[in-house]
């Protein structure tokens, strides 16, 4: 088990039937940039079951948080939406990911655009001082299909508003733009149609898209990750990566399993 840290389980949340979060320890020698994630798991039957899972505590926090879905018969959450405190996970030592400002072109304004547990990795940026410092504007969209899915997002962004040091930089540059697709919501649509209707730009008073000024991330659902690719390829924004910053990057390393 060489390749990876024991830590032990601190707290887990349930939030719905289909989402849980959990915090563990955290190894004093695991370091990762805010946005990144790691291959995190379970040992069974002696040897390590893992996924990639973005954490949702930054870089600066001592403990670690994930935010994770359930799924029935997947192999790794069926078994890790079952944990307690106490119990021990794995942690591999090495963090990596395409979700950091380093990989995008300067820009004025950052889209960090979310489904489901894609919120994970933003979950951490927006608690990076260093994020607020490069961008004047940082918008935070997180779609999910009912309201109660919502909740994370909203306790998150709830708490940093009260937080000392947070506060003041979220009142100053952070909105918060949750949506559902299919319950009565005060924000209702696909993440692609806000966007591409004006509709999210129209609802927070900002003007529309620009190449010149806005800079995205995007972690989700591979539907609604294809199609914003497409839209915003077609509108001429590159994609950045490791090797050459662009307007837009993506997580791809994720499956719901």
């Amino acid at each position: 088990m060489s390749a990876f840290h024991r830590e032990k389980v601190l707290s887990v949340r349930h939030w719905t039937d289909t989402l849980f979060s959990f915090t563990a320890t955290r190894n004093s020698g695991f370091r990762f940039l805010n946005g990144q994630f790691a291959m995190i798991g379970l040992e069974v039957d002696g040897r390590p079951l893992l996924r990639a899972y973005s954490m949702a505590s930054a870089n600066h926090e001592e403990a670690l948080e994930f935010f994770s879905i359930k799924v029935a018969d997947g192999p790794l959450t069926s078994k890790l939406q079952q944990i307690k405190e106490g119990d021990t996970i794995l942690v591999g030592r090495k963090a990596t990911g395409t979700l950091i400002a380093d990989n995008l072109f300067p820009g004025k304004r950052l889209l960090l655009l979310s489904t489901g547990t894609g919120l994970a990795p933003f979950a951490s940026l927006i608690k990076d001082p260093d994020v607020y410092e490069r961008f004047e504007t940082i918008v935070l969209v997180h779609g999910c299909r009912q309201v109660s899915e919502l909740a994370y997002g909203e306790e998150l962004v709830s708490r940093l508003r009260d937080d000392e040091l947070f506060g003041p930089l979220l009142s100053e540059k952070l909105l918060y733009y949750p949506t559902v697709t299919r319950e009565p919501f005060r924000n209702r649509g696909r993440i692609t149609d806000l966007i591409t209707s004006e509709q999210l730009f129209n609802d927070l008073h900002l003007s529309p898209l620009d190449i010149e000024t806005d800079r995205i991330m995007m972690c989700g659902s591979p539907g609604m990750l294809e199609e914003l690719r497409q839209m915003l390829e077609t509108r001429g924004f590159l994609e950045g990566n490791h090797s050459e910053p662009g307007h837009f990057v993506i997580e791809k390393a994720f499956v719901e399993r």
